[in-house]
Parts: structure tokens; sequence; C-alpha cells
């Protein structure tokens, strides 16, 4: 089993690798310290309380349900970071790119990534056209954390998973 599990940390470190340090443009490095923060919990809570309150129809439901599946995804993810305290990737590997103010916490899972995912759903279930524009936007910020230094490929795929699990079963609760 520890094979196994040295193989995959040796592959998921050197993805962290390319991604935070093979791909470094000057154009990436604005546009992923900008679209990193829509994952945050101020943008996905204001995009979220706004469509619930100002909304109308599918959109003020979809904003009801965003704010739900944000608030119940995040109980997991406190719990994970809690028990399984793993340290973010600039505070293991020297050679990290890491922008200002990076985050102390524990790294896994990613809890931006988990918001985003949890709000986005909601709208796709609600609107799929959405899903051409919102289903990149978030693997976009789930890239940017690794981007940024601050998440490994696997907090960000987990987060993902947690956020979608608990809007999925949020819309399907609703109905």
């Amino acid at each position: 089993m520890s094979r196994v599990v040295n193989w995959l940390q040796h592959h998921e470190t050197r993805m962290f690798h390319f991604v935070n340090q093979r791909i470094q443009h000057f154009f990436l490095d604005h546009f992923f310290s900008r679209i990193t923060h829509l994952g945050g919990a101020t943008a996905t809570i204001v995009i979220s309380l706004c469509c619930a309150l100002f909304g109308q129809g599918a959109l003020q439901t979809a904003g009801i349900q965003a704010l739900i599946a944000l608030t119940i995804s995040h109980i997991p993810v406190a719990i994970i970071k809690k028990k399984y305290p793993r340290l973010r990737p600039y505070l293991v590997h020297p050679q990290t790119i890491t922008y200002k103010n990076p985050l102390t916490d524990h790294s896994f899972p990613s809890g931006h990534t988990t918001a985003i995912f949890s709000i986005i759903i909601p709208f796709v279930a609600a609107m799929p056209i959405l899903g051409i524009i919102l289903l990149p936007l978030a693997f976009i910020v789930g890239l940017s954390r690794i981007y940024l230094g601050l998440h490994y490929p696997s907090d960000c795929l987990v987060g993902s998973l947690i956020g979608t699990a608990a809007s999925l079963t949020t819309v399907a609760l609703w109905g």
C-alpha cells in the first residue's frame, strides 16, 4: 500500500511543480491572482446572497440553493482540515512560487475550490446554458490555487467533489 501512496504523492508533486513553476507567465500571475478570489468567502457569499435576495424565479431559487450548499459544503471541509492537517505546498517545497499573503492554515481540501463548485452547480442546474461559462470558471479557480502555490492538485480535486456533492444534494432535495 505504501508503494501506491508514494507513487501517487510523487506524481502529484510533479503535477504541482509543473503548474506552479513551469507555466509561469506575467499574464497568468495577474490573471490567477485575481480570479482565485471568486472562490473566496466574500465573493461566493455576496454572489449567492445577491441572487437569493434580488433575483427572481429560477435565479432566486439557485441563489438560495447556492447559500445552502455553500454552508453544507464547508462542514466536511472544516472536519477534514482538522483531522488531516496537510501543510501547504509552499511550506513543504522551498522552491514553490508564492504570491503576497499566502494562507497558513491547512491545505487539504481546498476551501476556495469547494466554495466555487458549491455555488455554481445550482445555477447550472437552473439554467444549463450557464454551464458553458461557470464550469470552466470553477476549474480555473481550482487551477489558480495550484498555480499560486497554495494547494496540491488533490486538495482541489477533493474540494471540487465536496462542493459538487453538497450542491447536487441540495438541488436534488429541493425538488
